[in-house]
C-alpha cells in the first residue's frame, strides 16, 4: 500500500473566530493583536485577517535567550 501525503493548504485570510481557534486564543485577544499588526481588512461589513502579516507581527514577541 502506497502512502500519499496530503498537502494541507493554509488559508491566507480568515475571520476573527477562525483565527482565534487557529492560534488557540480568545477572540478579543486575537482581534486586538490583529489590529495592532495592521492585518485587518474590512470589506463592507466583513472583516478578514491577513495571517501572513499577523505571523510576522507575532514573531516580534519572540523571546531571545
Amino acid at each position: 500500500m502506497q502512502r500519499t501525503s496530503k498537502k494541507i493548504e493554509r488559508k491566507r485570510l480568515v475571520r476573527y473566530k477562525e483565527g482565534a481557534e487557529l492560534y488557540s486564543m480568545g477572540m478579543n485577544k486575537f482581534q486586538t493583536l490583529a489590529k495592532d499588526a495592521g492585518a485587518v481588512l474590512k470589506i463592507d461589513r466583513m472583516v478578514l485577517v491577513d495571517l501572513d502579516t499577523f505571523d510576522q507581527y507575532l514573531e516580534t514577541f519572540r523571546v531571545k535567550e
